[in-house]
């Protein structure tokens, strides 16, 4: 997992003299010689703000960034902003930036909910701070938003403790499938299959409101922070990886039905 795009592309470049495969998650790097395994975070910014749109047509809707200039946070804008300009419904009543922190992000959005008494309809954010989003707008006694982002075990305990409080449209960007995927592509490449491309977007998976009962588990509370979901079905099946390799085969030892649950110790 690269902090930086381009630190590594020596060592790389030297390991793939050696002959060593290279694949990164959860960032990519410059160099030809390595395999990216990311997503697409402008899609996913794109498709989180039109789900918006398609709840309420019109709505507020209070904008929260991650890290300022952060490459992420601008594709995610990037993907934000083309849909507002296609749904022009879609007011914005404030940009925050929560810098994907639960602290930070309370502290932005009470200040948010302060100095905007007009309605929010939604509030669009790209981490996983939902829970603590839902709770500002429960404190300020503030009817519950539409909230986007990606879905955690201590949202879904909230949700499951507060049905009336907490409304989700949004996505899965999960530790666990990330790993899942990445070590996928590298038994696949040291298996001699080939990469089509050296940066390979992962479809990140969808999370709806009427489907929340399916990613809870007993042992997520509002205070499990440290608790994931898991998919309840792989978010990328064999025949999906395939396409996006030259000469596919199925990855050798791989059921995803052996995952370990959200709540195994």
């Amino acid at each position: 997992m690269p902090g930086s795009a381009t630190a590594l592309d020596d060592a790389v470049d030297a390991a793939a003299k050696a002959g060593i495969p290279f694949i990164t998650a959860a960032g990519s790097i410059t160099s030809p010689n390595a395999i990216n395994v990311d997503s697409n975070y402008a899609r996913w910014g794109y498709d989180m703000m039109t789900a918006i749109g398609k709840v309420k047509p019109d709505s507020s809707v209070l904008v929260v960034e991650g890290i300022g200039g952060h490459p992420i946070v601008v594709q995610e804008k990037q993907g934000a902003d083309k849909a507002l300009s296609e749904n022009k419904g879609l007011k914005v009543a404030r940009t925050v930036n929560g810098n994907w922190t639960a602290n930070v992000t309370k502290t932005v959005v009470l200040q948010a909910i302060a100095i905007n008494p007009a309605p929010i309809d939604a509030v669009w954010t790209t981490g996983s701070e939902s829970r603590v989003v839902a709770e500002a707008f429960a404190e300020a006694g503030r009817p519950a938003p539409l909230i986007t982002g990606s879905i955690t075990g201590d949202a879904l305990g909230y949700w499951k403790a507060n049905p009336d409080k907490y409304r989700f449209e949004g996505h899965a960007v999960l530790p666990g499938w990330t790993a899942q995927t990445l070590f996928r592509v590298g038994e696949r490449m040291l298996d001699g299959q080939k990469p089509k491309l050296n940066t390979l977007l992962i479809p990140i998976p969808p999370v709806h409101a009427a489907e929340l009962d399916k990613w809870y588990k007993d042992c997520m509370t509002p205070d499990a922070v440290s608790v994931f979901p898991v998919p309840p079905t792989d978010p990328m099946p064999e025949d999906v990886l395939d396409a996006y390799f030259t000469n596919p085969a199925a990855t050798k030892g791989w059921d995803y039905s052996k995952v370990p649950d959200a709540c195994a110790k």
